[in-house]
């Protein structure tokens, strides 16, 4: 699959966010090894501590059907830059050595990153991390 196809699942995606209260939505997707895709939007909620990432509901709904291998993350918002995940999601993208991530905009513009540029020192099961 493309850079161009999953930015476009990215995007369907982002037109399910629902985001009353910061009016930023974001959608994301996940390609599986096995060449299936999961996407997700963000969901906020009044109590911000329970709102779920773009990144996170498509990693997570991956992973929900079996999914152990993730070869690509697609993530796109409507801001001047690509949009880059929080630290949470980037800790979640490093748990599951997700090794292209690509950052976009509605606008075209992306900019494709490893896990280890996201989140350097990430916590790991790898003994040699702890």
């Amino acid at each position: 699959m493309t850079d161009a196809e999953l930015i476009a699942h990215a995007k369907k995606a982002r037109e399910r966010a629902y985001a009353p209260y910061s009016g930023f939505s974001v959608g994301a997707a996940a390609l599986a090894a096995d060449g299936r895709v999961f996407s997700g939007c963000n969901i906020e909620n009044a109590s911000y501590g329970l709102t779920n990432c773009a990144e996170r509901t498509a990693i997570f709904k991956a992973v929900s059907e079996g999914v152990r291998e993730i070869a690509a993350l697609a993530v796109v918002a409507d801001g001047t830059l690509p949009c880059s995940p929080c630290g949470a999601c980037r800790q979640v993208i490093a748990e599951f050595s997700i090794g292209r991530i690509i950052l976009a905009n509605l606008s075209g513009a992306k900019k494709i990153v490893t896990p280890e540029e996201l989140l350097p020192f990430s916590f790991s099961l790898d003994p040699a991390n702890k």
